[in-house]
């Protein structure tokens, strides 16, 4: 089951559980859709792999099983990854 980490991890944008802007690796890093786009162009700065939009989690599942509070903040990785597709 995903966590749905609650924020990007460039940016420290929130993005909600239900949020569309979300984007995620297969080891579910996640980063907003802006960041993804424009800084990361669609690729992690973690482990390389593709970012693509989140699943939303029905709002019945979300009350058994709900998202993650644990926020990641990595802005140095992200900027390392910016400069470097220049």
């Amino acid at each position: 089951m995903l966590s749905l980490r609650p924020n990007c991890e460039c940016c420290d944008h929130d993005l909600p559980a239900d949020s569309a802007d979300a984007r995620i690796c297969s080891f579910e890093c996640t980063f907003c859709a802006d960041c993804a786009g424009s800084r990361l162009g669609d690729r992690c700065p973690n482990c390389g792999g593709e970012l693509v939009a989140r699943p939303r989690r029905a709002a019945d599942k979300l009350a058994r099983w709900p998202a993650s509070t644990e926020r990641v903040f990595k802005p140095a990785g992200c900027a390392a990854t910016a400069g470097a597709q220049s």
